[in-house]
């Protein structure tokens, strides 16, 4: 994979609770990115979200309904958010390609939900988990992708 990074490229990096928006105010050899937005969510883990005991269909050793996993259904609409905000940023043109870093799961869910003219514009996605990284060291990830 080889991505092209040039000025004004938008990189996306989001896990289910954080996404930065970040727009290459260098070039394909010396990136330099910076933050134009920020999104967060406070996702808790289900155990904390939750308290109910499971729900029962009928009496019987299988009657018990499964747990709902909170927290998955928040990451869910956390990559919904994500892709929202996508969609609105590319209708009003402020980015001709995008790249976007995630955990194979979010970026799973995040693909679903891209609006085609969002979709038109992916130069690349890398599945990993870059949220809690400095800046310079997704620069230099993207330098050597």
């Amino acid at each position: 994979m080889s991505i092209k990074l040039k000025r004004g490229l938008w990189v996306v990096v989001a896990d289910g609770e954080k996404a930065l928006f970040l727009r290459n105010q260098g070039d394909n050899k010396f990136p330099k990115l910076e933050v134009v937005y920020e999104m967060e969510q406070e996702n808790p883990p289900t155990r904390e979200q939750g308290t109910d005991k499971p729900g029962r269909y009928a009496e019987g050793p299988r009657s018990a309904i499964e747990d709902t996993d909170w927290h998955r259904l928040n990451k869910e609409r956390f990559a919904i958010d994500i892709a929202d905000r996508l969609y609105k940023l590319a209708h009003r043109g402020e980015f001709d390609a995008v790249v976007l870093i995630a955990p194979p799961q979010v970026l799973g869910e995040m693909r679903q939900k891209l609006h085609k003219e969002v979709d038109e514009k992916i130069q690349a996605e890398i599945p990993k988990t870059l949220t809690n990284h400095t800046i310079s060291d997704i620069e230099n990830l993207l330098r050597a992708a």
